[in-house]
This record gives C-alpha cells, structure tokens and sequence, in this order.
C-alpha cells in the first residue's frame, strides 16, 4: 500500500510506497503522521539491547524540512483516466455510466477548431455520442452538456491518480474536496 505523503504545512506531495516511507522514519524525516499504523517493518537485532528494531508506518506523514508544495498553484496534468474517474464513467451527452474501455476523451470545442486539450474543454463520452458530435460544437449537433467540465484541485488530484487508497488517507483528502465536486457522489 503506498503511503501519502504532505509537506508540512499539510499539502500532498506525493504517493510513496512502504520503503520509501520507512527511509523518512529512519533518517527522522517525518515531522507528523496521521492515521493508525497499517505496517510494521522489522530491521536486525541491536548489539547493546538485543531488541529487533522495528518501524510502525502510517498511511499519511509530513515530511519534516520539506519545501512547501508548489503543485497547488498548478492544474494537475490531463489523463483519460483520471478524466474518466472525475466524470465518475458518465457520458456527458447521453448520461449513461460506461466501462472506462467504452468512453473517449471529448472536445468540446474540437481540437480541429482551435479547441485546446485542457480540463475545461474535455468531458467524459461514450464512443457513440462522440461519433455523433463529430467535428461539431455540442449546439450545432444538437446535443446538450448534462454536466460542466472542471479543473480539479490539487487534492482532487490525489484521489484521481488511481491509487488504493485506504480509509484514513480518503477522509484526510476529501476533507479539502468542495462539496461541490463530483468526488463525493
């Protein structure tokens, strides 16, 4: 299971995974964690005391000394996938929940008419809604949007990049989603 990890100011940097994670604990990287300890990694025995060494990870830790995240000032990068999960595999046009192999990237202003590859201007459509469309704007097929386009924040993101994501991680990440975000239907 991968290990989110925040700068300390509590913004998400990154997804780690467990050896990752244990190299911050064991150079006293971690300035706090949240959540309960999911894995325990056990090391050799220490010489003076004859204990095992052993290190509890937690699914979410700060990163002492860490720079301050700059990826809230940026939209996230633009993926079929990650597409796909914030429009939760609904078509746009017809509303029916698809198979993400059965949906495509749609422009909404076509990419032929200066339309850029951007969140604002790609939704998620089934294959045969967007046969139909074509090369058209949605007003000139006659086809209606039954939902907007938006630029999910940094956040957003986290939970889109598809990752297994265990309880404590998804309540600490949705705390910081707008209610009014397709991520908590």
């Amino acid at each position: 299971m991968d290990v989110l990890q925040l700068d300390v100011s509590g913004r998400p940097q990154a997804w780690i995974n467990s050896r990752e994670a244990a190299v911050l604990y064991a150079s006293d990287g971690v300035a706090w964690t949240l959540g309960g300890a999911f894995h325990v990694m056990r090391g050799g025995l220490q010489r003076s005391t004859g204990l095992q060494s052993r290190i509890e990870l937690h699914p979410i830790v700060a990163v002492r000394g860490a720079v301050p995240s700059r990826a809230w000032r940026q939209a996230p990068t633009l993926s079929n996938h990650k597409l796909f999960t914030r429009d939760r595999g609904f078509c746009a046009y017809c509303g029916g929940r698809f198979q993400f192999d059965d949906l495509t990237r749609e422009h909404i202003v076509p990419a032929s008419r200066g339309g850029t590859d951007s969140w604002m201007n790609c939704i998620t459509a089934c294959r045969a809604c967007n046969g139909r469309k074509g090369n058209r704007l949605p007003e000139e097929a006659r086809m209606v949007l039954l939902y907007l386009p938006y630029v999910p924040s940094l956040h957003e993101d986290m939970i889109l990049r598809g990752r297994r994501i265990v309880a404590d991680q998804m309540d600490f990440l949705l705390a910081s989603v707008p209610r009014s975000s397709r991520l908590h239907a």
